[in-house]
């Protein structure tokens, strides 16, 4: 089977399974239109879609495999940023749910801003305003990010986070706005699930932080740039991503220091807003 080959494949994996097209689509976390353009060969899926589309079905994991090997055969997928504006950011959110629900083991690093997983409302607002939404995408697209924080508090996880001082620093919103923001970071850290650290400005750094990342058992990565979104399968590039995240770590601060000094920058905030 080459890649030409994988659309009709996975349409006849789902008549096969007996599973309606709507119930599929549903699963893998798409609308249903995509899954029958995907299944119609219109639409060439992305590893992603695949996996959610396998996952869905139900198949074993030698199925699985064999599917995703073909899928991996272009190891970089670019999905420009304009298509998820057509489709909805609410369902991107959907679609990120459904990968960080397979996922056992999270690392993400953010020298740019809060992660989304650990954003508070008023921020998630800020960061998606820039997007220029219309209301009802808007309010859509806020309840799909915040429903991705449930796994915070799922059993089983582990969830590593890595931001750099300047996301702390990073006025996107008014001073109590970004204190109460620093706040939600300092109780999440105390979570069972989940290792926040914090690379300090003040510290000597032997790497650059590029851009962010985020690994998903060290079998997919997603880099976001300005236009689009990358996801890596092929397992050279990620064992890269991996041990970039695991040089930063080395450098973070973590546990009760990690904690004094964003109490320090909340505290910073606070006194801006008694001044301003």
């Amino acid at each position: 089977m080459n890649r030409a080959e994988l659309s009709a494949a996975l349409r006849a994996l789902r008549q096969a399974s007996g599973k309606e097209a709507k119930a599929v689509a549903r699963g893998a976390a798409m609308s249903g239109s995509k899954l029958s353009k995907i299944e119609n060969g219109s639409v060439m899926p992305s590893v992603v879609d695949v996996e959610q589309i396998l996952t869905a079905i139900g198949v074993s994991d030698d199925v699985k495999a064999e599917y995703l090997s073909v899928a991996r055969a272009a190891a970089t997928e670019t999905t420009a940023w304009r298509l998820y504006r057509r489709l909805g950011y609410h369902r991107k959110q959907q679609q990120i749910q459904a990968i960080e629900a397979r996922t056992t083991l999270l690392r993400l690093f953010q020298p740019s801003l809060v992660p989304g997983l650990l954003q508070t409302p008023e921020y998630v607002q800020a960061v998606l305003g820039r997007m220029q939404l219309g209301e009802d995408q808007m309010s859509r697209a806020i309840g799909a990010r915040l429903a991705r924080q449930h796994i915070l508090y799922e059993p089983g996880r582990h969830l590593r986070f890595i931001v750099t001082e300047s996301v702390l620093r990073w006025r996107i919103v008014p001073p109590l706005v970004m204190a109460g923001q620093l706040d939600k970071l300092i109780s999440v850290s105390r979570l069972p699930s989940v290792d926040l650290r914090v690379v300090p400005l003040s510290v000597r750094q032997t790497d650059f932080p590029s851009h962010s990342f985020s690994v998903k058992d060290d079998r997919l990565v997603t880099v976001e740039t300005i236009h689009a979104e990358l996801a890596v399968t092929d397992p050279r590039d990620v064992a890269l991503y991996v041990r970039k995240f695991e040089g930063f770590e080395q450098v973070a601060l973590s546990g009760n220091a990690m904690r004094s000094l964003i109490t320090g920058i909340r505290d910073e905030f606070l006194r801006q807003q008694e001044t301003d």
